[in-house]
C-alpha cells in the first residue's frame, strides 16, 4: 500500500513539474494585461481601447487554458512514458470542455497511464509491435480516456466542483477564516507539489464561480515562505551560511512574482523545522486574507498581482504579517551559522 501511494504521488509530481512554467507564464500574463487595463467603475477593466493589452491577456489565457491538458499528459507520462502523453492530454482536454477542470485532469492522466499499461499488455502480432507505441496505443488509449470522461466520469466531477463552489459561497464568516488557514497549510506544504497545486487550481476554479476570496487567500499565502525565510536571512545574517543567504536573495526574488519553490532549498535542508514554520505563516497571511475580504481577479499569486487584488492594504498586510511570523519564528529556532563555510 505504501509503495502505491508512493508510486502515485510520484505520478502527481510528474504533471506538476511539468505545468509550473504554463501557470507561471499564464498567471503572469493575464495579471499584467488587468494589471494595465484601463477600469471601467463597476465592469472591471476595458480592453477595447488596449489593443496590445488584450493580445497579452489572450496570451496568458492561452497558456493557461493548457494547464489542465499538459497536467494530465504529464501523469500519464509519468506512469506510461511517451505513449501516455497523447491519450493524457486528450483526457485534460476533455476534462476542461466539460467543465472537471483540474480534478478532472488528474483522474483523466490516472486513467491515460493505466489505459496504456494495460494495453501494452495484449498479446499482439509481431509485425504490429513497431507501430503499437507511436499509433495504435494512442488512438485506443484516447478513445477508452476521451470517451469515460466526456460520457461517464466528467459530469460527475462538473458537479462535485460545483458543489464545492456553493459551500463556500454559502460558508459563514468564520468558517471562511478556517478555510483560509486549512489553504495557506496547503500552499506551503509542499510548495509546488500536489497538495500546493490542489488548494491553487481550487482558487482558479473560484475566479470562474465569481468568488475572488479563496484566490485572494492563496495568493497571499503562495508568496510567504520564499519571502519569509529571505527575510530570516537578513534579519539575522549570523545564523545563516553564506550560501544559505544567497538563497535567501532568490527566494526574496521569486516571492516577489509568486513562485513558492523558492523556499524549497531551505525546506530541503532542513525540512522538520521550515515546513512546519512556512505553513503557520501562510496559513495566518491566508486567514488574514479571508478576515479582510481580499479578493484576487488573477489566477497568480505574490506581490506582482498586486494591482488586480481587492483591499490592496488588507493584503500587504497579510502578507506582511506571515512573512515577518515566517522570519521571527525561523530565526528563532536556528544558532549562528559556523564560521567555516567552505575549504
Amino acid at each position: 500500500m505504501r509503495q502505491a501511494l508512493l508510486r502515485l504521488k510520484q505520478y502527481l509530481l510528474s504533471g506538476v513539474s511539468h505545468v509550473i512554467p504554463f501557470v507561471a507564464c499564464g498567471g503572469i500574463l493575464i495579471a499584467l494585461a488587468i494589471a494595465l487595463a484601463p477600469m471601467k467603475p463597476g465592469l472591471g477593466p476595458d480592453f477595447s481601447q488596449a489593443p496590445h493589452l488584450k493580445l497579452l491577456l489572450d496570451i496568458g489565457s492561452a497558456a493557461f487554458a493548457l494547464v489542465v491538458p499538459v497536467l494530465a499528459g504529464y501523469i500519464a507520462y509519468g506512469m506510461a512514458d511517451r505513449p501516455g502523453l497523447v491519450p493524457g492530454m486528450v483526457g485534460g482536454f476533455v476534462a476542461n470542455t466539460v467543465g472537471a477542470g483540474f480534478l478532472g485532469g488528474i483522474v483523466a492522466g490516472l486513467l491515460a497511464g493505466w489505459a496504456v499499461l494495460l494495453i501494452r499488455k495484449l498479446p499482439v502480432p509481431r509485425m504490429l509491435r513497431p507501430i503499437m507505441p507511436i499509433l495504435v496505443i494512442p488512438v485506443l488509449a484516447s478513445l477508452v480516456v476521451g470517451g469515460l470522461m466526456y460520457t461517464l466520469l466528467g459530469g460527475p466531477i462538473k458537479d462535485l466542483m460545483a458543489f464545492l463552489a456553493h459551500g463556500l459561497a454559502t460558508l459563514g464568516h468564520g468558517n471562511q477564516v478556517l478555510l483560509g488557514l486549512v489553504l495557506g497549510a496547503m500552499i506551503a506544504f509542499d510548495m509546488g507539489g500536489p497538495v500546493n497545486k490542489a488548494a491553487f487550481f481550487f482558487g482558479v476554479a473560484m475566479i470562474k464561480e465569481g468568488n475572488l476570496a479563496v484566490m485572494g487567500a492563496c495568493a497571499a499565502a503562495i508568496c510567504i515562505p520564499p519571502l519569509g525565510l529571505g527575510l530570516a536571512t537578513l534579519l539575522a545574517p549570523s545564523r545563516w551560511t553564506d550560501q544559505e543567504r544567497e538563497s535567501g536573495l532568490a527566494a526574496l526574488a521569486m516571492g516577489c512574482i509568486g513562485i513558492t519553490e523558492g523556499a524549497i532549498p531551505f525546506a530541503a535542508a532542513d525540512p522538520l523545522r521550515v515546513i512546519p514554520t512556512i505553513m503557520g505563516g501562510s496559513a495566518v497571511g491566508a486567514a488574514l486574507a479571508m478576515l479582510g475580504g481580499v479578493g484576487d481577479h488573477a489566477p497568480h499569486g505574490g506581490l506582482i498581482v498586486l494591482p488586480v487584488v481587492d483591499h490592496r492594504l488588507w493584503y500587504l498586510l497579510s502578507i506582511a504579517t506571515g512573512v515577518l511570523a515566517v522570519a521571527v519564528a525561523m530565526n528563532l529556532q536556528r544558532r549562528r551559522a559556523p564560521r567555516k563555510e567552505s575549504a
